[in-house]
């Protein structure tokens, strides 16, 4: 029994050693494990600053790199600018003096206007492809030749309105040159490009340059499908004569359109209001102008906006005037009135 107590405590001591023995390799392998994750805790910690350096360097490099041009800056190398301000003054220089009437007197001294006061300048639209339709209103409501000369010593003068080719001077230009030297009924607008995307304009050239060679009370546009009874409109214009800032025609207003590809459609619809509804002008199949206003076209004519139909362009301009609006049902061409003085052709 007492020899057992030894071999008890031997036991027992060992038993409590080895825990001792087993636990160094454990506190090397956390010191270890701990050293790692410090590593790469401070390899990661590095590589964020690095980043952060990287993109601070990258921000800076591009800050100071040069710039792309722009077009305004392309424009004052080139000396464009320049230029660009010297058109714009003369655009005013030249809207100033056609306000103070100086077109008009030097056109008078080259000879380029008679001087003669007329009631009327009446332009009829055409084109290049209507020959035909030319022949035909030469041979039934307008008159040719002499008989043009003398409806002129009335104070009428009636032209076909048409521009210049797109290929200046090519066989288009050339065969209308031909026919006016033949009849000396057309007003030729060297400035107008003869085509149907250039149509919206024509109407401003029309009034701009008849105004500038003849001196007339009233400004006649008419499309080149309308039949004219002459004598019943230059009845109404004797009528209205002395009438200043009368905008005369068949008054209408209507829908805009605004799906592209129907007929009618206009490209700016977004401008005429949620209603989508045009304002109150004259058809443009025939519309008149007194002599002021279209001066004031002629005047202003390179600032004033063109829309989609050249009627509607023309009614925008007689919004911003103290123009008299007269609706004449005479000159609704398409109506079945019976004392009208236009009809379709």
């Amino acid at each position: 029994m007492e020899s057992s107590l030894p071999v008890s405590a031997k036991s027992e001591r060992r038993w409590r050693s080895k825990p001792l023995q087993t636990s160094k390799p454990s506190l090397v392998l956390a010191f270890f494990s701990c050293f790692a994750w410090l590593y790469v805790a401070g390899r990661l910690w590095q590589d964020a600053e690095n980043r952060t350096l990287l993109s601070n360097l990258l921000k800076r490099n591009t800050a100071q790199r040069p710039k792309f041009l722009t077009v305004e800056d392309k424009l004052v190398v080139l000396g464009c600018k320049d230029l660009e301000r010297r058109i714009v003054e003369a655009e005013m220089e030249l809207t100033l003096a056609k306000s103070q009437g100086y077109l008009k007197n030097r056109l008078l001294e080259n000879g380029s206007s008679s001087g003669k006061k007329f009631l009327a300048v009446i332009g009829v639209y055409t084109g290049f492809g209507s020959h035909l339709k030319r022949k035909v209103f030469r041979g039934s409501w307008m008159p040719r030749g002499d008989a043009l000369k003398k409806l002129e010593e009335r104070g009428v003068v009636i032209r076909f309105v048409i521009g210049r080719s797109a290929n200046r001077g090519d066989s288009l230009d050339r065969n209308i040159d031909g026919e006016n030297r033949s009849t000396k009924d057309f007003l030729i607008i060297e400035g107008h490009e003869e085509a149907q995307e250039e149509l919206p304009k024509k109407v401003k050239y029309f009034f701009s340059t008849a105004v500038q060679t003849w001196d007339a009370e009233f400004y006649v546009k008419v499309d080149d499908n309308i039949n004219l009874d002459l004598e019943g409109l230059i009845e109404l214009l004797e009528h209205r004569r002395r009438q200043d800032s009368a905008y005369i025609g068949c008054m209408k207003s209507g829908e805009v359109v605004t799906e592209e590809g129907k007929p009618w459609y206009e490209p700016e619809w977004w401008k005429f209001g949620d209603e989508k509804s045009y304002f109150r002008h004259a058809s443009g199949s025939l519309l008149i102008l007194s002599k002021n206003l279209a001066r004031y076209i002629d005047i202003n004519s390179a600032s004033l906006r063109s829309y989609a139909h050249d009627d509607i362009s023309v009614g925008s301009w007689m919004m911003g005037v103290q123009a008299t609006y007269i609706d004449d049902n005479r000159l609704c061409c398409s109506s079945i009135k019976q004392d009208k003085v236009c009809s379709l052709a």
